[in-house]
């Protein structure tokens, strides 16, 4: 008891210590009440604004690129989630430890990481890798490297490759459209971005997911005209010529005769988009719809045609072209051989240039230059694809004997492989310009008058002269389908004149004749070797094109041979009706066989 009273005592001798600490914590408690005060309700609005704004971030939601697919919805470009793995330099803590960490997992040179990481030290964002994905880069943001963070984006994939680049075109790193119909149609195909309210952790990652504040509107969908089945039909064969030939390039343009659409367009040489570090930049042109050439004997039905147009000629007129050669000036015009007097049909079949030069030489020129703008040649074909040419159709008004005369065989002017298609389809519509297009008709478009049907029909049977024995393009032919269309040999134009050794092999058809359904233009640029001809070298070429185009498109034969006959069908007539035969009795032949 004696140590409790001593205890007693010292608190009666001071009371004022008691008081003191008593007051202290008096004073500490109010304090603490005041400061929660302070921070709960004078303050709260000011610190709730100023810790959003150390975590919550308005982010941009990338949207998709809208998809471009071929006529029967196959894909040609699509867009794929990627990652992009970006830094900001300021919150390096250490260069060097950043670049022990990230060098190897990014594929990168420590040298390189290292001087990019020092050449930015002053900027907020930079880019480390752009389009991983998303596992690899999931990997990267696993190491918790200071300041470095991962964008969502998306990156284009071209599932066709090679076979239709050149049409469809790439992007670039942005997914901007750079080439084709990428490029052409961009604006239709770009999505608009979105935004969205986040939550990020002290390391700037995205821990949740607030509030959209936008949402993202994917790209539209195109569908092109092309059937991807015949793209990779057309591309195997011209490939194939081109490196059988030994030749420098090639094109190929396949149409829809009754629509204008365009079913195939492929070059050679081409290039894969998805692997665009191995681009020869040499290969991105669309020869087809940008590089222009003298068309050649590919021009005289245009020829013919304006010639029976002017009323001066008909299908009974004869033309003398002997001795084979003829004098314009200081200029001399030969055939392969004198072929004497010929009516029109041969001079197509065996396409004479002196016949040509002496209907053109005959004619008004303006009768013929008439005929040639008509079908819009030296103009562009109006499909919209970027960079398309329009050729060079010349204007005088004092023409030279030898200008005409070369005109009405092809040479003084010039084309791309996709206009002289174009003017075919005059011949496949009875008269009528067919517009032409690359991206796929929901409903039909009315041709534009430029021909006569009478015209028309009599030079379609011509062109399917040069396609039967004695013609100039007897490879073209087709088993079971009547074929007609045009050879072309030119001689290319360089700086010093015509070049003797260096040629252009061309042919430009259609099929089936009783009811065209395609329109074919190949074209074949330097042939090296002793076959140059077009009917030797792109002739058969159009042949396993548009054979393989009639099955897939679910064409009906034509010309069909039964007892060692050939029936023919003529203008949508039954077989049988060509024949003079029941089907009864079409059939009891075909039995006895």
């Amino acid at each position: 008891m004696k140590p409790i009273a001593i205890k007693n005592r010292e608190l009666k001798a001071y009371p004022w210590r008691y008081k003191l600490a008593m007051g202290m914590v008096f004073l500490a408690f109010a304090l603490l009440v005041w400061r929660v005060i302070d921070l709960q309700v004078l303050n709260h609005e000011f610190l709730n604004t100023q810790g959003e704004a150390r975590t919550l971030r308005v982010e941009k939601v990338s949207a998709h690129r809208g998809m471009i697919l071929d006529r029967n919805d196959q894909p040609l470009a699509v867009s794929t989630p990627v990652v992009s793995i970006w830094i900001n330099p300021k919150e390096v803590d250490d260069i060097e430890v950043a670049v022990e960490r990230l060098a190897i997992p990014l594929d990168m040179t420590d040298r390189a990481l290292r001087q990019r990481l020092k050449n930015s030290q002053n900027r907020e964002f930079v880019y480390l890798k752009r389009h991983l994905p998303p596992a690899s880069a999931e990997r990267v943001l696993a190491l918790d490297v200071a300041g470095v963070y991962g964008l969502k984006e998306y990156r284009r994939y071209y599932p066709a490759a090679e076979v239709a680049a050149h049409l469809v075109g790439f992007t670039d790193i942005d997914d901007m459209g750079q080439e084709g119909m990428e490029l052409a149609y961009d604006a239709w195909l770009q999505g608009v971005a979105g935004r969205k309210l986040v939550m990020k952790d002290r390391s700037g990652r995205i821990i949740k997911d607030l509030q959209s504040l936008q949402e993202e509107k994917a790209g539209q969908n195109i569908n092109l005209s092309i059937d991807l089945r015949l793209q990779y039909l057309a591309y195997r064969e011209l490939k194939a010529a081109v490196k059988e030939h030994g030749a420098k390039s090639g094109a190929l343009v396949l149409l829809d005769a009754q629509t204008g659409e365009v079913l195939a367009l492929v070059n050679q040489p081409s290039y894969n988009p998805n692997r665009r570090s191995t681009i020869n930049h040499t290969n991105l042109r669309n020869r087809a719809i940008t590089d222009v050439f003298e068309p050649g004997s590919t021009m005289k039905p245009l020829t013919i045609a304006a010639a029976i147009e002017s009323g001066k000629y008909d299908l009974s007129s004869i033309i003398d072209t002997s001795p084979g050669y003829l004098r314009v000036g200081r200029n001399t015009i030969r055939d392969h051989r004198n072929y004497g007097e010929i009516d029109l049909a041969t001079l197509i079949t065996k396409s004479s240039n002196v016949g040509a030069s002496k209907i053109a030489l005959s004619m008004d020129a303006e009768e013929l230059w008439s005929m040639f703008s008509r079908v819009r040649l030296g103009q562009d074909t109006g499909s919209g694809f970027p960079g398309e040419q329009g050729g060079l159709l010349p204007y005088r008004d004092n023409w030279r004997d030898i200008e005409l005369a070369t005109l009405s065989y092809g040479y003084g002017l010039s084309v791309t492989t996709l206009q002289l298609a174009q003017a075919y389809t005059v011949f496949a519509n009875q008269g009528e310009l067919q517009p032409v297009s690359l991206l796929k008709h929901n409903e039909s478009v009315p041709g534009i008058p430029v021909m006569n049907s009478e015209t028309a029909s009599a030079l379609i049977n011509m062109l399917e002269t040069v396609v039967t024995k004695g013609g100039t393009g007897t490879r073209a032919s087709v088993p079971s389908y009547r074929v007609a269309g045009k050879t072309g040999t030119v001689h290319k134009l360089s700086e010093g004149g015509y070049q003797a050794d260096k040629y252009i092999a061309l042919f430009a058809g259609l099929a089936p004749v009783s009811n065209p359904r395609v329109v074919a233009v190949v074209l074949i640029d330097e042939p090296s070797g002793k076959e140059y001809y077009g009917g030797e070298v792109a002739a058969p070429v159009f042949s396993r094109v548009v054979a393989g185009a009639l099955r897939l498109l679910n064409v009906s034969p034509d010309r069909l041979e039964v007892n060692n006959q050939t029936l023919v069908e003529s203008n949508n007539r039954p077989f049988f009706a060509v024949m003079g035969r029941s089907p009864e009795r079409y059939r009891r032949s075909d039995q006895s066989a």
